[in-house]
This record gives C-alpha cells, structure tokens and sequence, in this order.
C-alpha cells in the first residue's frame, strides 16, 4: 500500500468515527458520556487533521488553496460540535443539521476543488 492510499484510509476512517460519536452526542447528551465522547472526537479529529495535510504534501498541494481553508474551518467548526451539544443540549437539533451542512460542504470541497 502506498502512502497516499493509507492516507486516504486513515482519513476517512478518521472522519466516520469522528461523525459517528458527534452524532451519538447530538442523540443523547448524556454527561456520563461526555468524557469518553470527548476523547475519541478529539482524537478522530486529530488523525483527520493530521492525514489531511499529509495527503496535500504528498500531492504537492498548497496549504493556501481556498478548497483547503474552507476544509479546515468546517474541520474546526465540526470538531467542537460534540463539545458544543454537552453545554448546549437544547439546540442538538440545529447543531445536529449544522454538522451534516458542514460535512456536505467539506465534501463538495474536496470533490470538486472550486477554488
């Protein structure tokens, strides 16, 4: 497996476990939850961030790219989504359509690079 393969899987590994207990939060807010929530978002969200920029220094990407500002702000405003439902449960319902807004544009971003 060459490096950019196992970037690519580690990404999106990163992403669906990330997204996974984001969501979990958003449905039960819990906090006896909230620690073990806490960590492994964090964590997910490190891997992405970190596979993300390997795989633009791999394909001699610009980390000045717009498609790429506009990743890492929906990757900051994504990751503090889970945090964000434990103090605010009362708006898991529009925090729970934000997330899916943020992670759509994400993917319009990577997919079609339009700037």
């Amino acid at each position: 497996m060459d490096k950019l393969t196992f970037y690519k899987l580690l990404h999106v590994f990163a992403l669906i476990v990330q997204t996974a207990h984001t969501f979990m939060a958003f449905a039960n807010p819990d906090r006896a939850n909230r620690w073990l929530t806490l960590m492994v978002t964090g964590i997910a969200s490190l891997l992405m961030l970190a596979s993300g920029f390997a795989m633009l220094a791999i394909q001699k990407i610009p980390f000045s790219s717009g498609w790429v500002i506009v990743k890492l702000v929906c990757w900051l405003a994504l990751g503090s989504m889970a945090g964000v439902v434990y103090r605010k449960a009362h708006l898991r319902g529009l925090l729970s359509l934000v997330a899916l807004a943020l992670i759509l544009v994400a993917l319009v971003m990577v997919f079609f690079r339009p700037f």
